[in-house]
């Protein structure tokens, strides 16, 4: 099947994230969130990530102008049911995700194939609720999105060849490298990573280090990037959580149990950057350590 036309669902920051590479890479853009102000904000933040490529030699204007003009916005999910492809970027969560999948399916085109973009959850379980097992995948993209070489591509039970070939193909078009995995909880990316997160957490509950100390041992005693207490905070403390509590719940090992202390950030509502305050304070001009 070929793929032209693409409905995404929530205009977050993956959401307006995997928009922005598809209207580049030639697609028909719908997306959709239950918040006008969300959609002109994703609008505003495509737009201004769009003219950063500009400015730096990545894109031409044209480029830019003629992506822009590739994405529509609506807050009537309904409407992308003529999309050919939908991407699901809605809040970690499984019923949130359920009840958005069981709304689509009375309008969706037969030949339409869905995604999610979760991190974590059941692909199997997702597309059970669906009347298109067979035409579901999980299409997990790594934040942010535009940056991130890396799509996780991930099957579930009833999962046709058909639909991973068609999906392989929209990788490589978006200019972009495809890993597959195994529908197990976290898949491969987040079930490597957010155990570190969560141990790097313990050693900080636990007064090994404070977060300076933790964040600059990873960086430069094992040339990360971030640090993990930063990378927690850049990805979303909420986040980390409920995908330790999918390793938890679906593999049954103490190892995945979640540090109490990143339960009690999330009870705080320190979240990391999105709410100005998790292992760092962003409220100042410079992240200010918490602990």
């Amino acid at each position: 099947m070929e793929i032209q036309s693409v409905g995404v669902v929530g205009a977050g920051q993956m959401g307006s994230g995997i928009a922005h590479v598809f209207a580049l890479a030639g697609f028909d853009v719908l997306m959709t969130d239950i918040s006008q102000q969300a959609l002109d904000k994703a609008l505003a933040t495509i737009e201004r990530n769009m003219e950063r490529q500009v400015s730096r030699g990545k894109i031409s204007a044209e480029d830019k102008a003629a992506a822009l003009g590739r994405i529509r916005t609506t807050q009537r999910l309904a409407d992308l049911g003529q999309c050919d492809l939908i991407i699901e970027a809605a809040t970690e969560r499984e019923t949130v995700k359920q009840a958005i999948f069981e709304d689509l399916v009375p309008h969706l085109k037969p030949e339409t194939i869905l995604t999610s973009n979760t991190s974590s959850i059941s692909i199997t379980r997702l597309a059970s609720r669906t009347d298109r097992p067979e035409k579901f995948m999980g299409f997990h993209f790594m934040n942010p999105v535009p940056v991130m070489q890396l799509v996780e591509l991930i099957r579930g039970i009833a999962t046709s060849d058909e639909t991973y070939q068609t999906l392989l193909k929209v990788v490589e078009r978006l200019g972009k490298t495809a890993a597959s995995a195994e529908d197990f909880p976290a898949f491969i990316v987040n079930r490597i990573l957010m155990p570190m997160i969560n141990e790097a957490v313990y050693t900080l509950y636990e007064g090994v280090g404070n977060v300076e100390s933790i964040d600059r041992s990873l960086k430069l005693g094992a040339n990360h990037p971030m640090g993990p207490l930063e990378l927690a905070d850049f990805i979303g403390l909420d986040t980390c959580l409920a995908i330790m509590n999918v390793l938890h719940e679906g593999l049954a090992d103490t190892k995945y149990r979640p540090c109490p202390l990143l339960v009690k950030y999330v009870e705080a509502g320190w979240l990391g950057r999105k709410t100005g305050r998790g292992f760092y304070d962003y409220r100042g001009e410079v992240p200010v350590p918490t602990r």
